[in-house]
C-alpha cells in the first residue's frame, strides 16, 4: 500500500508556502501556556490556555492566525489521507496485541490514542531527515516506510534491529528512557559539523546561525516520563547551546508506566524550554492537523538555522503501558471515557463527514485497506524463522576482530558438548 507506507508518495511535509518563522525566542515561545501552574482536570491532566488546536473533540474546525498557513495545502484528499493512516496504524495495533496474546510476540507496547501525535507529527518530516524515537512510535515507523513484519522482529526476539535505519532514515527503537534525546542532538550536531566543513572546509564552530542555508533536521521522540530523566536534560542543554537542528516531541499521554504526569511536574511540560533557552509550543495531540501544522514550523526552524523547538502534544495512552502491565490498577474507567470522547481517529472522521468529505464507503474502503496491512503483517510474523546461534556474533564489528571470535569459537565448542553419539548436533 504505497499510499500509506511510502513517505515520498506525499509531500505533507512541505507547507504550501515559502514564509519564513520567528526566531528561536518567539513565535512559539508565544504559544506556550501562561507560567502559572494550572488546576488539574478531573483525569488528572494538565490543563491551560494555550494549546494549539484546529480540530475539536466533535471534528469542528477553528482557525489559528499563527498556524492555519502551516496546512494551507490540506485539503479533504491530503485530511483523508491522515486520517487513513491513524485507522491503518490502529489496526496495526491491535493486531500486534493480538499476536502478542496469543504466544507470537514477547511483548508489544501499545499505541491506542497516540496516533494522531505520531502521524501528524512524521508527516512532516522530509525524505531525509533522521528519526530516533522511543519504543511505542510504531505510528512513526510505518509512515518512514518500516514494514509491519520488521516492525514486530524486535518484540518476536529474533533481532536487535528489525530494519536498516540508514535507508528507512529511523534509528532502532530505544528502550533505555530518554536516551534517544542525546542521540539525537549528537546526530544533529554531526550534520552541523558537516554543512560547516561543506561551506568553509574547517571544524565546526559554536553552531548554526539564522540564515544558515536549508539543511536536514532531526527529530526525537519520548513520552511524560522521559522528561524526568538526565539523559533529556542533558540533551535539552546541548542543543540549545549548539543550536542543533532537533525537535524535541513529547507524547504527553499522562503516565509513566503508572506514575501520573501531575507527579512529575507542577507546570505544563512545555513551560521547561524556556529554562533551555528554546521555543516550546503545546498542541493538542489528538488533533492530526494541529500537530502536522506546530511540527512543520519546528522543523522549518530547524532546517533554517532557528535551533532546537519543544514539542508537547497533549494525549493519551488508552491501552496498557505494555502487554505486561494491569492499567487497572492505578487508573480508572471514568478517566478511560473522558479521553474516549477525544479520540484522535473519530475527530478527523467526524470533520471529514460534516465537509461531506467521508461517506460510509469511504470508511470501508479505508477500513478494508487497513484490514490487508494487518493480515500481511500476521503472515509476515508468523512466517519469520528463529535465528541462528552464530547470528550473535554478526553485525557486531564492522571489520573482524580477534576476541569476538575467540568468544564465538569458545560458544561453538560449548554447544558441541551436547552433541549425542547418534549425530545429532547443535
Amino acid at each position: 500500500m504505497p499510499s500509506t507506507t511510502d513517505p515520498r508518495t506525499r509531500r505533507l511535509s512541505r507547507a504550501g508556502h515559502d514564509s519564513s518563522v520567528d526566531s528561536a525566542h518567539g513565535g512559539a515561545r508565544d504559544h506556550a501556556p501562561a507560567p502559572a501552574h494550572p488546576a488539574p482536570a478531573p483525569d488528572g491532566a494538565q490543563t491551560g490556555d494555550g494549546t494549539v488546536r484546529l480540530i475539536d473533540a466533535d471534528g469542528v474546525r477553528h482557525p489559528d492566525a499563527a498556524y492555519d498557513r502551516w496546512v494551507e495545502d490540506v485539503d479533504h484528499a491530503a485530511l483523508r489521507d491522515l486520517y487513513e493512516d491513524m485507522v491503518v496504524v490502529r489496526r496495526i495495533d491491535t493486531e500486534a496485541t493480538a499476536l502478542q496474546r496469543q504466544g507470537q510476540l514477547a511483548l508489544w507496547p501499545p499505541l491506542l490514542g497516540q496516533e494522531a501525535a505520531q502521524i501528524g507529527s512524521a508527516r512532516a518530516l522530509e525524505s531525509d531527515d533522521f528519526v530516533f524515537s522511543s519504543y511505542r512510535e510504531h505510528g512513526v515507523a510505518h509512515v518512514r516506510g518500516i514494514a509491519g513484519a520488521d516492525l514486530l522482529r524486535v518484540w518476536r526476539g529474533v533481532t536487535g534491529a528489525g530494519w536498516d535505519p540508514h535507508e528507512a532514515r529511523m534509528a532502532p527503537m530505544q528502550v533505555i528512557i530518554g536516551a534517544q534525546a542525546l542521540h539525537a542532538v549528537g546526530y544533529a550536531v554531526g550534520i552541523l559539523a558537516d554543512q560547516e566543513t561543506d561551506e568553509r572546509g574547517e571544524a565546526p564552530g559554536s553552531g548554526a546561525t539564522a540564515g544558515a542555508a536549508p539543511t536536514e533536521a532531526v527529530i526525537s521522540y519520548f513520552g511524560d516520563g522521559a522528561t524526568s530523566q538526565g539523559d533529556v536534560a542533558e540533551a535539552f542543554t546541548f542543543a540549545s547551546t549548539w543550536t542543533a537542528p532537533v525537535v524535541f516531541f513529547c507524547q504527553n499521554n499522562q503516565w509513566a508506566i503508572s506514575e501520573p504526569v501531575s507527579l512529575q511536574s507542577k507546570v505544563p511540560l512545555v513551560e521547561r524550554a524556556r529554562g533551555y533557552g528554546m521555543p516550546g509550543v503545546r498542541v493538542d495531540g489528538n488533533d492530526v492537523l494541529a500537530v502536522l501544522a506546530v511540527t512543520r514550523e519546528a522543523l522549518h526552524r530547524a532546517r533554517t538555522g532557528g535551533g532546537p523547538t519543544f514539542i508537547e502534544a497533549v494525549t493519551y495512552r488508552r491501552g496498557p503501558h505494555t502487554t505486561a502491565d494491569d492499567p487497572t490498577r492505578y487508573r480508572t474507567s471514568a478517566e478511560i471515557e473522558h479521553w474516549e470522547a477525544r479520540d484522535p481517529v473519530s475527530r478527523v472522521a467526524a470533520h471529514l463527514r460534516s465537509e461531506g468529505a467521508l461517506d460510509d464507503d469511504g470508511e470501508a474502503r479505508v477500513q478494508a485497506a487497513a484490514d490487508a496491512v494487518a493480515a500481511e503483517l500476521r503472515a509476515g510474523v508468523t512466517t519469520i524463522a528463529d535465528p541462528s546461534w552464530q547470528d550473535v556474533f554478526a553485525d557486531v564489528y564492522a571489520e573482524p576482530h580477534a576476541e569476538l571470535e575467540a568468544e564465538r569459537d569458545a560458544y561453538a565448542r560449548y554447544l558441541d558438548g551436547f552433541a549425542t553419539t547418534e549425530g545429532g548436533g547443535r
